[in-house]
């Protein structure tokens, strides 16, 4: 929920920095089988390029303009003059061109080069999954990283390229994570969201509204600390302020990619030219490292014996559930029931029916048969992350020059350039999918399956897996899964609901106003 979320999928340096306490991203986890072998490392000399475009070579459009400069205005259009969308739609129209040179920010004075060659459509996107052309060193935020000293001193996962020797061991911990907690995932889920309805329901009869967004941050911690490590949050020193935690921590990360509704100039300073020093958080970060210290003894266990060092792999934990699979919950869950609530009561008795009736054929409990049954509930999910990718900013550096397309001309980008990709653009592409800008809650029942390989938001096609060789979020299948038990909660609880939508630095802010129990 992240990439890029946060964010991603599926939100890279070299070794570790040693310090007190290491750490680890990756990003969410897996409903279907997950890849868990150490395969063979691809070479690290990749072969030369040898295939001839099919389309004319064209110049790359676009300029960086005068260094310093160009990159902070380029930064304010992004953020408060024209906004991101229409920041990368003008520049789409002025050079009539979905590949094109601009600046990023943060730029000046975080990051030392803003300069990216920019890939908005479904054809040229997909170069930066593929890591035998692009590096994921050190680019899981951009064109900045953040101080590893949020971090414990360590480069975490995220950050990591597949070629580094870490990275097989880190990602095979994480996988080793979600294998040995997958049967406590359902029933977790179903306990902690059914408190999130239930704390629904009070605030809707004593207010006649509820905000969904904290009672969303609060039940998905619950649910990630009972079903990965076995641990109820509110009975430890930590008690209930794991989200609160979480938020502030890492808001020193994005920052530098946030707008929080303060004067735009102020906050252009503070947030977006100089980075937020780590120690006002240390203490913060440390009671979430003391949680998952005492929580996770057995993982930290099985990382021994793989040769990480336990502080480090706690580091590795900590970012992992919190930054990546925390992260993109929050902000999924709540632009998924956006896009639920705004489709309507039609939509939403078709899903209950299809639901309760799935459920019912098996024994009346939910099960992963009975959700291969609602092919309409599949597709609802999909089609939320296509339209919102908890990770919407993907990044890549060429490992050597290479020859990208879009829909009309090749470019050549050259060895060590960066590229960047808004991802909203490419799964809307209007030369792939009909509608693009429409949520179409049935786009991928029945032949429709065959776009899923368009769906990108895990750092890779929908139609792949994540494995220690690639950077695909290693926990894609378990956000699927955890998305459609949401829905498949929801729908065995409720005949329907009505919502308000409001904006948040990260994503939708959602204000329930009617729930209508089950009435059949």
């Amino acid at each position: 929920m992240a990439s890029s979320s946060l964010l991603s999928p599926s939100l890279p340096l070299q070794l570790p920095a040693k310090r007190n306490t290491p750490s680890k991203p990756l990003r969410r986890f897996a409903v279907r089988p997950i890849t868990a072998s150490v395969s063979e490392k691809p070479s690290a000399s990749p072969p030369p390029l040898t295939e001839k475009p099919k389309l004319p070579i064209r110049k790359i459009p676009g300029s960086y303009g005068i260094p310093l400069i160009s990159p902070i205005k380029d930064r304010l259009d992004y953020f408060y003059f024209t906004g991101r969308n229409e920041f990368f739609k003008s520049r789409i129209q002025k050079y009539q061109s979905t590949v094109f040179r601009a600046n990023m920010p943060p730029g000046p004075f975080i990051s030392k080069n803003p300069n990216v060659v920019v890939l908005l459509d479904g054809k040229s996107f997909p170069v930066l999954f593929d890591v035998s052309k692009v590096e994921k060193r050190d680019i899981f935020t951009g064109t900045y990283m953040p101080s590893t000293e949020l971090t414990g001193g360590y480069r975490v996962l995220s950050y990591l390229d597949p070629s580094e020797p870490n990275h097989a061991k880190l990602k095979q911990l994480v996988f080793f994570l979600l294998q040995s907690r997958r049967d406590k995932v359902m029933p977790e889920f179903h306990t902690s969201f059914a408190e999130l309805f239930d704390t629904l329901e009070s605030q809707l009869a004593a207010k006649g509204k509820a905000s969904f967004g904290e009672a969303n941050d609060q039940a998905c911690f619950n649910f990630l600390a009972r079903s990965f490590y076995g641990t109820v949050p509110s009975e430890t020193k930590l008690g209930t302020d794991g989200p609160k935690l979480i938020g502030k921590w890492v808001l020193f990360q994005l920052g530098p990619l946030f707008t929080l509704g303060f004067p735009k100039f102020l906050e252009d300073l503070l947030l977006h030219t100089f980075p937020l020093p780590p120690f006002l958080v240390k203490s913060d970060y440390q009671k979430l490292y003391e949680f998952f210290y005492e929580s996770s003894s057995s993982v930290l266990d099985e990382a021994e014996k793989m040769g990480i060092a336990r502080d480090e792999a706690c580091h590795n934990l900590l970012f992992t559930t919190c930054f990546n699979t925390f992260g993109g919950m929050k902000i999924f869950f709540p632009n998924m029931l956006k896009w639920i609530g705004r489709a309507g009561g039609k939509l939403h008795r078709r899903l209950a029916e299809e639901i309760r009736t799935a459920v019912k054929a098996n024994g009346g409990k939910i099960t992963m048969g009975a959700m291969e049954q609602m092919p309409l509930m599949k597709s609802v999910v999909y089609e939320a992350l296509r339209m919102e990718p908890p990770v919407p900013l993907q990044y890549g550096r060429a490992k050597r020059d290479l020859v990208i397309e879009s829909h009309d001309s090749a470019f050549e980008v050259k060895e060590g350039e960066l590229m960047f990709g808004f991802q909203p653009f490419a799964t809307k592409d209007a030369k792939i999918f009909e509608r693009g800008e429409e949520f179409v809650a049935d786009r991928f029942i029945g032949d429709g399956e065959k776009l899923l390989k368009h769906v990108l938001w895990s750092n890779g096609p929908e139609t792949e897996s994540p494995t220690v060789d690639n950077k695909q979020c290693a926990g894609k299948d378990f956000v699927v899964l955890v998305s459609r038990l949401l829905v498949v909660e929801m729908f065995l609880r409720y005949d329907s609901l009505e919502i308000e939508v409001g904006t948040s630095p990260l994503g939708a802010a959602v204000t329930v106003t009617s729930l209508k129990r089950a009435s059949f």
